[in-house]
């Protein structure tokens, strides 16, 4: 963008000619079926993220070889046996900068080196069940430079477990903390009457009966009683993440602003 609009003012192109790269220049084009945001980065502070359902074979391998950008990229919801069926596809120089992580179904294809920042987001889980959802938010929040401090199957079942592991969050001085919960999703309510940070629920598909599918945790969550929790889409990890990471980003603008 720098380069189009140096360009402009040095007369080199016309304002015509700077819109139209503008233009391409936001986003790149693979076929009919893929139309990938090449600065997402930039507008919204997070690198652009792949979900894989949906999309063919074909498709996220395209994508994968083809795709000339210079930031990171997340895939989610790409389970470890479809990733071995596309590993071979995959071009050798693309590989190098691949990392799969199984338990959080996430493919990351890292271009530059991550930056580290100070920040951390606390990420706690009500059972083990939840944890592959708390991966996924986990990883997409390391993604963006962030720390994250994870503390698994602490639910109110054995509220003794939580009340140790709030203290150990709270000791870490955590900016954000990211409550993946099922079943009656009562995890998020309790963490909020406890602490002074943003709480993020996010409910699973985690449950039995009336609670199979996630929606007595969702409902549970979006009624507590506790103020001030934010609710992502029912096992949506890397929503979560996403909510985080754009809070970080602005507690980290505004501390840049007064050094």
């Amino acid at each position: 963008m720098r380069d189009i609009l140096k360009n402009l003012l040095d007369g080199k192109i016309t304002v015509d000619e700077a819109e139209s790269q503008l233009k391409l220049n936001q986003f790149q084009e693979l076929g009919d079926n893929i139309k990938f945001d090449t600065h997402r980065r930039t507008r919204v502070g997070v690198c652009e993220a792949v979900y894989s359902t949906g999309k063919t074979d074909e498709d996220l391998v395209n994508i994968i070889n083809n795709i000339d950008f210079k930031d990171n990229l997340i895939i989610t919801r790409l389970d470890e046996s479809r990733f071995n069926r596309i590993r071979n596809q995959i071009n050798e120089n693309v590989l190098e900068s691949i990392t799969f992580y199984k338990e959080a179904s996430i493919l990351t294809i890292n271009k530059k080196e991550i930056e580290k920042k100070n920040l951390s987001v606390g990420i706690i889980t009500a059972g083990t069940a939840d944890v592959p959802v708390a991966q996924e938010a986990k990883i997409t929040v390391e993604q963006s430079g962030y720390n994250a401090i994870t503390t698994y199957d602490v639910g109110v079942a054995g509220i003794h477990r939580l009340l140790d592991k709030i203290s150990y969050l709270l000791e870490k001085e955590v900016d954000v903390i990211i409550a993946v919960a099922g079943m009656e999703g009562a995890l998020p309510s309790v963490v909020a009457g406890l602490v002074d940070v943003p709480i993020i629920a996010v409910p699973t598909s985690t449950g039995y009966g009336v609670g199979e599918k996630g929606f007595t945790a969702l409902f549970a969550m979006l009624q507590s009683c506790a103020p001030g929790i934010s609710v992502v889409n029912i096992d949506n990890g890397y929503g979560a993440a996403v909510n985080a990471i754009t809070i970080l980003n602005r507690i980290g603008k505004h501390k840049d602003e007064h050094v």
